[in-house]
């Protein structure tokens, strides 16, 4: 008991102290405690050994820690290997204090979960809690009506034709106004440049012009530091490592603490959420100005932002939530995808020659044709789908059981256990696209029309290639990503080559999206005006 002759603020103190020593003395255990196993499981139990390839028959005492401690830097790498090894291609292990998971690269598999079974699956309690600070109720974090909302929302609004167009003209503008002069400098310098974070800032001024008409101007000559951006990027990188935390707790401690890496999130969160709050009411005050003036069509918006809230959508939370996914989804994946793409292509010669026959073909007249025109860019758009295919820019999804149920496979799914699949392990299984699964060959797409003497775009089942995710919650800016993707592929095919720095295989890092590892070194060179 404390003293009573101590004053209230002191006795808040001592137990403030004695808290916090609490908290840390189980934070330190929490880190050495497998430290200590490790060397007493090596002494005494010599006669069992580590096999990479089957999680189940590592460490008798703590069943997979210490592989995933191993492989922590590789994760989607690592469990993609063991999958592909698996006879189903579905393996259930034990993550030490995070439960029993499933993870599976079978179409079979991922069309249960995410269409025949829907309503058994969803994103779950940890999957939720992790990212909460983040997206809060947002369209990728929510279950249930609150999803169904925003999904009807979304879906409606993505069918516009006003929409498509808004689109096309920012991806146009930010392409001849920003990347092309940005490129062109580069070859005059014949300077190397980070073509990764080129792409980066590209998709990111993209995306906030879209969601809610806010243009950041991070690819600008100077490739400032843009605060939103920083604090967005700070966001994702440190959401996404939570799920790799070998146990859970700790970053939860780290949060109650407001310490670390938790610190900093926090901090960055707390900008991202206050500038998209401030634009929510300045969207809010500019549509009240015109109603109040009975003019609605008066200098009116036609972002993402301004849409939900005319629809009358316009509690803050939600509108700032909504507009935080639709940032997410559109700020890495698209870039990350043209990152591999254009590294792919600097080896794959043949399939740059064939994508430059296209491109003579296709001279879109305006921006505004440019989406109809761009649908006869087939062998492009194989060309990208096969990147995605082996490098897809989300790696890895996964749900959670609302009840008991059984895989296709006869794997036993329990209430509350999460069950994964992975893009990446799918893109690679032989069983479903053949022994030249490791070729980067754009033609397993296409199918030639001899009668109209072209190639003719075969698309694969969506779960068998569920890069875009599959049933219910298929991602509505596909058709977006594809109109910006095949955008800059046709700017920057006709008049430059990108030239890799260095002969090393890029390195595959998966967080919430995929990147390159260190980035993308290149040199940028301009085309001849006969070659283009």
């Amino acid at each position: 008991m404390l003293d009573k002759t101590l004053s209230k603020h002191q006795r808040k103190i001592i137990i403030i102290t004695m808290v916090s020593v609490l908290t840390t003395s189980v934070l330190i255990f929490s880190l050495f405690f497998p430290i200590i196993i490790f060397f007493v499981v090596t002494k005494l139990k010599a006669s069992f050994t580590t096999n990479d390839s089957d999680l189940r028959t590592s460490y008798p005492l703590l069943p997979s820690l210490f592989l995933l401690f191993k492989n922590r830097g590789r994760f989607t790498l690592w469990t993609s290997e063991i999958v592909l090894a698996a006879p189903t291609l579905t393996l259930s292990f034990h993550r030490d204090f995070a439960g029993r998971k499933i993870i599976s690269a079978d179409p079979a598999v991922v069309r249960h979960i995410t269409k025949t079974h829907f309503d058994n699956y969803d994103k779950g309690r940890v999957f939720r809690s992790t990212l909460y600070d983040l997206l809060g109720d947002g369209i990728f974090n929510s279950n249930a009506e609150k999803w169904k909302l925003q999904r009807h929302i979304a879906s409606s609004e993505f069918s516009t034709k006003s929409l498509r167009r808004f689109v096309e003209t920012v991806v146009d503008s930010q392409i001849s106004g920003r990347l092309i002069p940005i490129m062109a400098t580069a070859a005059a310098g014949n300077a190397a440049v980070d073509f990764q974070d080129v792409l980066q800032r590209f998709a990111f001024d993209n995306i906030c012009k879209i969601s809610f008409g806010y243009d950041p101007r991070s690819l600008s000559p100077a490739l400032p530091s843009v605060e939103f951006a920083a604090a967005f990027d700070a966001a994702v990188n440190i959401s996404g490592k939570r799920f790799l935390e070998l146990f859970p707790l700790v970053w939860r401690i780290k949060k109650a603490l407001d310490v670390g890496s938790e610190k900093k999130l926090n901090v960055a969160v707390g900008k991202v959420r206050e500038f998209a709050t401030n634009m929510v009411r300045k969207k809010k005050k500019k549509i009240e100005r015109r109603l109040s003036l009975d003019q609605p069509n008066m200098d009116k918006d036609n972002d993402l932002l301004s849409r939900f809230l005319v629809s009358g959508y316009t509690d803050e939370n939600f509108a700032t939530d909504i507009v935080i996914s639709f940032i997410l989804a559109g700020r890495d994946t698209t870039s990350a995808a043209l990152t591999w793409f254009f590294w792919l292509l600097s080896n794959h010669p043949g399939v740059e020659a064939e994508i430059m026959k296209e491109l003579k073909k296709w001279k879109p007249k305006t921006a505004a044709s440019a989406y109809d025109e761009a649908k006869e860019m087939v062998y492009t758009h194989a060309s990208l789908c096969e990147a995605m295919r082996l490098y897809p820019p989300v790696p890895f999804d996964s749900k959670e059981a609302l009840n008991d149920d059984v895989l296709p496979d006869g794997t036993v799914v329990k209430k509350g256990m999460r069950v994964g699949y992975l893009p990446y392990a799918m893109g690679r299984a032989e069983r479903v696209w053949g022994k030249d699964w490791a070729e980067f060959r754009p033609e397993r797409w296409l199918d030639w029309d001899a009668a109209a003497d072209k190639w003719a775009f075969v698309g694969r089942d969506a779960y068998a290639y569920p890069v875009f995710q599959a049933g219910p919650r298929i991602c509505l800016g596909k058709d977006m990503a594809f109109i910006q993707m095949k955008g800059v592929v046709a700017a920057v095919l006709r008049r430059f080559r990108v030239v890799p720095v260095g002969g090393a295989t890029p390195v595959y890092v998966a967080n919430l999206t995929a990147k390159m590892e260190g980035g993308f070194p290149v040199r940028i060179e301009a085309r001849s005006e006969e070659s283009s």
